[in-house]
């Protein structure tokens, strides 16, 4: 059975581990949680990069959540301009308060992975797809079992219409 970290298991791991992250000596480490140097220098290296990096995307999302939060909060006062504005008989202000909770919602949108604004591209569409076609014929040209194949897998793809 593998021996357990005993920094892993110590009560005060996250104090020890900001002490090793802010490069604090290992032996003044050592002596003020009674902990072995090599137990420390073994930590270090096998653990504490796995302990950052959950840190950190801990962190990023943390942020991530945060920026959602006032996208939205912009939105929401953007909605609110808009209301004052259509109240006020202000159409220019309302316009553009329009357009804000419009961006607002795009963007919201797409990080959500509800909007994909990717391009998408059909090589089958492509002027030089009946080129391809050829080229890929004369490559199976010996092979009647490929070429028969790939002429399926070809038909197969081409738009039907």
């Amino acid at each position: 059975m593998p021996r357990r970290c005993t920094v892993c298991l110590h009560p005060d791991r996250p104090a020890i581990d900001l002490m090793l992250v802010n490069h604090r000596p290992f032996r003044h480490i050592s002596s003020r949680f009674s902990l072995s140097t090599r137990s420390l220098y073994r930590h270090h290296d096998d653990h504490l990069a796995e302990t950052l990096a959950k840190a950190k995307a801990a962190e990023e999302q943390s942020r991530g959540d945060d920026l959602l939060e006032q996208l939205g909060a912009i939105r929401t006062k953007a909605i609110s301009i808009l209301v004052t504005a259509e109240r006020t008989g202000d159409l220019k202000v309302a316009l553009g308060a329009i357009r804000e909770a419009r961006g607002c919602i795009e963007l919201l949108a797409e990080l959500r992975q509800v909007l994909d604004r990717r391009p998408i591209v059909n090589v089958l569409m492509s002027p030089e797809w009946p080129m391809i076609s050829a080229v890929v014929m004369e490559a199976v040209e010996g092979d009647p079992d490929r070429r028969l194949r790939v002429i399926e897998r070809l038909r197969a793809l081409e738009p039907r219409g």
